[in-house]
Formats: structure tokens, C-alpha cells, sequence
């Protein structure tokens, strides 16, 4: 918003340029008053006298008037410009894997010690930062669904609950994709008026728990209309888990600040996740690393805009007031000189 001085009417300021014609015929309007003095020079320095100090001072109050209620015809005043954007975003609700597999630390350089939850908790931050025109929401899995997240603008809200999810959060062990997709639909749909509504599934397993199988999800889905961008992380070979803390997290480390490898972890078989993606209309994208998550992410952006449009209009405040209160003033003040002070004898 910015806001500058203009007048509604500025082609009336001409008429100021009438005030000099003004004040001639003012000056020449009226009868010639007579009086009879013993003397031709007390006549003469009486007359000039009044008009060097009287008659000036009064014409001067009565152009100053005149001029100052043609400012407030012009109609001064203030304008503010304002632009508002208009954005009938995407609707996308995140649904993010919490298993415990989650906690492989494949996906970084081996020093980072970065799991694949840390790593997809950071891009998934920067696609949020990229999206303040869309409404989004959260849901972590593991055994079961949690909504972490409604649908919302609040985009800094959803950041920091994001912040608070750690591995082993979620106490029930597994991981139930369908039943995660099927909740983020049925939320999805419940968001009347919506130009478009995604999934974007991140998960590192197979869906080996849950009351609804991932095929049916995405069909459940489609129906919705929803599309699913599914996309699966971790190397395609067998890795360590780490040993961590399920109440916070942590990793546990060694006398030499090392990890702790425990479970073997097998790669997903990621062939449901493409056909969920292909069911419901959407793209089935694979990881292996943090860069290849990043540029996926960066092409889920690119292909889900939200049209801005940008409406401008302005408000006024009018400011005629002032230089009309000015003007009666200024006419009041001549109108009780002329009769007072600086009164003429007829």
C-alpha cells in the first residue's frame, strides 16, 4: 500500500488565476462616499492612510477566502492504493512415513548422520516455504494415521508441529499407507470450493498394516478427486538401522561417537506406489538421496501452481474541509474587521 496527495477535480485550480481580475474589479466596486473637511489635506492623508492599511488587510482576507474555497472545490485529498491478491490455491495434505525404517541414515554423506526423516523433514519445510498461497496439511503414519495438521494457511504453525514429530512417536508399530492416503482424502474433500486437491505420499516401506489396502486408497481417492504424488526413498539395497531413542529420536551412539547399527533393512518394493499414483492421476517419483528428493519436490512445484490474481483499487480520504474551514475563517475574520476595527463612515 502507498498513498499520495491529488485533488478530484485539479482542472478547477484554473480559476485561481482569476483571483488577480477579482481583485481589480474588487477594488472598483461601490459608490464614492462623501465628506466635508475644513481642509484638503486632511481629506488627503485620511484617504491614504485607510487605504495602505484597512482596505488592503480586508481585500487581502477576502482573495485569501476565495482562494481557499477554490482549493476545496478541487477536492483534495489522500489516496491509497492497495493490491490484493486473489488466489484460489492448491489444497495438499503431506502424508509422512514415521516408521521406524525412517530412522536409516542412507540417504545423507556418512558424517551428516542425517536419517531419512531428517532429511525429508527439511525439504518438506523449504516445499511448504514455496507455498503461501495454498492451504496445507500433515498427517504421519506408522502403524496408524495421525493428523498433525489440518488444512491451513498458517504455514508457520504447520512448520513448527512439523518440527515436533520424531521417529517413535507414533508407539504403533508398521506402516499402513492406505489407511494414511485415506484419511488425507477424506480430508481433502471435506474443504468445499477447492481448485484442486493433492496427496504427496513420502515413505521409505510396504504397506504391511491398516484396515485399508493401499489400492484401494487411491481409488478411494480418484473418487474424491484427488491426485496422489507418490514417491518412495532409500537406497535399493539392504542398510542398517541405527539404534535411537523412540521417546526423543536420538540416535544412540558409542564410546566413539558412532552409530550403533541394529535391524537390516531390506529395500521397499515400490511398484504399489506406482500404481497408486497412476489410479488416481498423479506421478510415482523415487529418492535415493537428498538431492534427488529436493528436485522432486521442486517438479511437484512446478506442476501444482496456484493462480494469483491481483486486484488493485484505492480508498480516499477527502480533505476539502480543512482549506473550507480555513476560508470561513478568513471571511469571518474580514466580515468583523470591516464592522469593527477597521468599520468605513458611509
Amino acid at each position: 500500500m502507498n498513498g499520495e496527495f491529488e485533488f478530484q477535480f485539479p482542472w478547477l485550480l484554473a480559476l485561481l488565476g482569476l483571483l488577480p481580475v477579482y481583485a481589480l474589479l474588487l477594488g472598483k466596486t461601490g459608490r464614492l462616499s462623501a465628506l466635508a473637511f475644513s481642509s484638503a489635506d486632511i481629506a488627503r492623508a485620511a484617504g491614504a492612510q485607510a487605504r495602505a492599511a484597512a482596505g488592503r488587510f480586508l481585500m487581502f482576507l477576502r482573495l485569501l477566502a476565495v482562494a481557499l474555497g477554490i482549493v476545496a472545490l478541487a477536492g483534495p485529498r489522500f489516496t491509497n492504493y492497495h493490491v490484493e491478491t486473489e488466489t484460489p490455491g492448491v489444497d495438499i495434505m503431506l502424508v509422512l512415513d514415521l516408521s521406524w525404517s525412517m530412522e536409516a541414515i542412507d540417504m545423507g554423506k556418512p558424517a551428516e548422520k542425517l536419517s531419512r526423516f531428517a532429511i525429508a523433514s527439511g525439504v518438506l519445510k523449504d516445499f511448504i516455504a514455496k507455498r503461501p498461497n495454498d492451504r496445507i496439511g500433515l498427517i504421519a503414519f506408522s502403524g496408524v494415521p495421525y493428523l498433525t495438521s489440518p488444512l491451513t494457511l498458517n504455514h508457520d504453525w504447520l512448520i513448527e508441529n512439523l518440527s515436533r514429530l520424531h521417529i517413535g512417536i507414533i508407539q504403533d508399530l508398521g506402516t499402513a499407507i492406505g489407511d494414511a492416503v485415506a484419511v488425507a482424502a477424506k480430508r481433502l474433500k471435506a474443504v468445499p470450493n477447492s481448485k484442486s486437491r493433492i496427496i504427496i505420499l513420502l515413505t521409505d516401506g510396504d504397506n504391511n498394516l491398516g484396515k485399508i489396502d493401499p489400492l484401494p486408497a487411491a481409488q478411494l481417492a480418484a473418487a474424491m478427486g484427488s491426485k496422489i504424488y507418490a514417491i518412495g526413498i532409500g537406497i535399493e539395497e539392504p542398510c542398517n538401522m541405527p539404534a535411537f531413542d523412540p521417546a526423543t529420536g536420538i540416535f544412540r551412539l558409542d564410546a566413539n561417537g558412532n552409530v550403533i547399527p541394529t535391524l537390516l533393512l531390506q529395500p521397499a518394493n515400490y511398484s504399489v506406489l506406482g500404481k497408486m499414483a497412476a489410479l488416481s492421476g498423479g506421478h510415482f517419483y523415487r529418492a535415493k538421496n537428498q538431492r534427488e528428493l529436493q528436485s522432486i519436490y521442486n517438479q511437484i512445484d512446478r506442476l501444482e501452481k496456484s493462480e494469483v490474481k491481483l486486484r488493485r483499487f484505492a480508498t480516499y480520504e477527502p480533505l476539502f474541509e480543512w482549506p473550507l474551514l480555513a476560508a470561513l475563517g478568513f471571511l469571518t475574520l474580514e466580515i468583523i474587521l470591516a464592522n469593527t476595527r477597521f468599520r468605513r463612515v458611509p
